[in-house]
């Protein structure tokens, strides 16, 4: 049954009816008492029929137009309107003559009669609006998705409240803190380690001052303690007369990457170093030789002019000498090319204090003969692993420095220990010796052929050797040192 075969549906106002006909929108009205069913010309118009084409029954509409998940949310409707309670409007799919299923917001009222126990209600079609909805959304939860995925979050600045910051939810993830709490501008920098705040207050004043932008990697601290790398970008909005009303930016967890990075620039650095040393060694050796040469080849030359054995046998002892510094110049060249060929010998795991027993005992003559106290603690770390002759060669080394260039003011105490700091593992060598002053002799101390004492035995190969061995496997070595007071080795093992 429909409206135009019934006449006015309700109170006699064909005005209206009309009107609402040529609104685009349908009108539909239920008896619940007596099933009665009355679809205005629009409802039939915007389903894409002509009027009386389908019947205007409760079955048609529940059986063949409406979508089946939609019923429940209709029903509904129905009985909240029924109980007077007002329900909102509802959007449902109804089948079309030619377009298919489309979306349409009904609304769902009860004639407010007194008497009759009728429903109404008019119908919109919102399909364009809610399909573009429906893309929108789809679109925000993939852009959220990659934003989630690729740890990237955004924050803005408006500059009418300058100490107020807007953080979107990825923001708060890479933070580890709730979403919930609100935080400023001045909170949510010092997340970021001490020597980055200023770096970026400084930046976004910058931004909100002068308008520019921004692009740096700071390392940040979250709230449940973990250290980030982070990329924060900011880039100033500029209204129509050039001042900055707003600064936007994102944050992107880039820890990953950036670490990789630093350890390729901290390996790139080493091999530099180390060719570097290793070029001024080439150097040092080839002049090393070509003296030693030269000199035997002018002692080979002197031998064969002579003729008086007293005088030949002078020359000969100067050649057996010139030939013992040759051939101690070709042992430090072979242990310099042992570090090169040892350094791809599998690690193993070196147990400290047995090993260090072991040096020092080969050195008790040495230790007793100045009285020397050498203590050892490796309890916090008691094994490594290492290159166990890179390991031996470096405690025996710097024991026999302490030994070598003890004070003879004093009793020589040496100690020998390791410490665990920020996953890291140091072993120091510390030693009440001579010192060395090193304001003169700092940027020597690990060359070849540097010795800063007058000591029979100086070579000035060992700190050498000690540098390139530690570097070799990823460390390093510093050193502190005080004239007559005494020297102090720290080696970052791992």
């Amino acid at each position: 049954m429909s409206f135009f075969e019934k006449g006015p549906p309700f109170g006699n106002d064909a005005h209206l009816t009309r009107l609402i006909d040529d609104l685009n929108v349908g009108f539909w009205e239920y008896n619940s008492v007596s099933k009665e069913v009355k679809w205005s010309a629009g409802f039939y118009s915007i389903l894409g029929y002509q009027p009386n084409e389908i019947d205007s029954s409760a079955q048609v509409f529940f059986e063949h137009l409406l979508y089946y998940q939609d019923k429940p949310v209709f029903f509904n409707a129905l009985h909240q309107s029924r109980l007077n309670q007002n329900p909102p409007p509802i959007s449902i799919r109804l089948l079309t003559k030619k377009d298919g299923y489309q979306w349409f917001e009904s609304t769902v009222k009860k004639q407010d009669d007194g008497y009759t126990d009728t429903v109404y209600g008019l119908l919109i079609n919102v399909n364009t609006y809610k399909q573009q909805s429906i893309a929108s959304a789809g679109s925000q939860f993939t852009q959220h998705e990659a934003f989630k995925i690729a740890r990237l979050g955004n924050w803005e600045i408006n500059t009418l409240t300058p100490t107020a910051i807007t953080l979107s939810a990825q923001v708060y993830d890479i933070y580890d803190i709730q979403n919930h709490l609100q935080l400023n501008v001045e909170e949510f920098i010092s997340f970021f380690e001490p020597p980055y705040r200023p770096l970026l207050q400084q930046a976004i004043d910058s931004a909100i001052q002068f308008c520019h932008p921004f692009d740096a990697d700071l390392l940040l601290r979250s709230a449940k303690n973990n250290l980030l790398w982070l990329k924060v970008k900011g880039v100033p909005v500029i209204d129509d007369y050039g001042r900055c009303i707003a600064v936007k930016g994102i944050v992107q967890d880039i820890d990953s990457e950036k670490r990789k990075l630093l350890k390729l620039e901290q390996s790139v650095n080493l091999l530099t170093d180390q060719n570097r040393r290793l070029q001024n060694f080439a150097y040092i050796v080839s002049h090393n030789l070509r003296s030693h040469t030269g000199n035997l080849q002018f002692m080979v030359n002197l031998f064969e002019q002579t003729e008086e054995e007293e005088e030949r046998n002078e020359i000969f002892s100067h050649l057996k000498t010139i030939s013992d510094s040759l051939n101690l110049t070709i042992e430090h060249l072979n242990e310099i090319v042992k570090i090169q060929t040892e350094i791809t010998n599998e690690r193993k795991l070196v147990e400290l204090e047995p090993l260090f027993k072991n040096i020092r005992s080969a050195l008790k003559n040495n230790i007793e003969s100045i009285n020397a106290i050498v203590e050892y603690d490796f309890s916090q770390c008691t094994e490594i692993s290492y290159i166990p002759a890179y390991m031996e060669s470096i405690l025996q080394n710097l024991l026999t420095n302490s030994l070598k260039y003890y004070h003879p003011g004093r009793q020589p105490v040496i100690q020998c220990y390791t410490l665990k700091e920020n996953n890291h593992i140091y072993l120091i060598f510390e030693d009440n010796g001579l010192g060395i002053d090193l304001a003169r002799h700092g940027d020597k101390i690990f060359g070849m052929y540097r010795t800063f004492h007058r000591h029979a035995d100086a070579r000035g190969i060992g700190l050498f050797i000690t540098r390139n061995q530690v570097e070799a496997l990823g460390g390093t070595i510093s050193v502190e040192s005080t004239v007559n007071v005494g020297t102090k080795f720290t080696i970052k093992l791992v």
